[in-house]
C-alpha cells in the first residue's frame, strides 16, 4: 500500500525558490494527492502559473525543480 510519503519523497521541497525557476508542484486535496499538470512559479508567497497569470489556488505540500521536457 502506498503512502502519502512516498510522493513527499521525490519533491524535496526546498525554501529558496527563486521567481525565475520553474516547478512541479504536489497538491492534496480529500480525493488524494496529485501533481499539478502545469509548471509554477514562485512569486509574493504565492505559487503562480508558469505565465504569472493565475494565483494556483490548490493545497501544495511540495514542490521540485522543473526537469526540462
Amino acid at each position: 500500500m502506498a503512502t502519502r510519503q512516498y510522493p513527499l519523497d521525490e519533491f524535496p521541497s526546498e525554501p529558496d525558490r527563486p521567481v525565475e525557476q520553474l516547478y512541479e508542484l504536489l497538491c492534496e486535496d480529500h480525493r488524494g494527492t496529485y501533481v499539478l499538470p502545469l509548471l509554477c512559479r514562485w512569486r509574493d508567497n504565492e505559487w503562480w502559473n508558469k505565465g504569472m497569470s493565475h494565483r494556483i489556488d490548490a493545497k501544495v505540500i511540495g514542490w521540485r525543480v522543473a526537469q526540462p521536457r
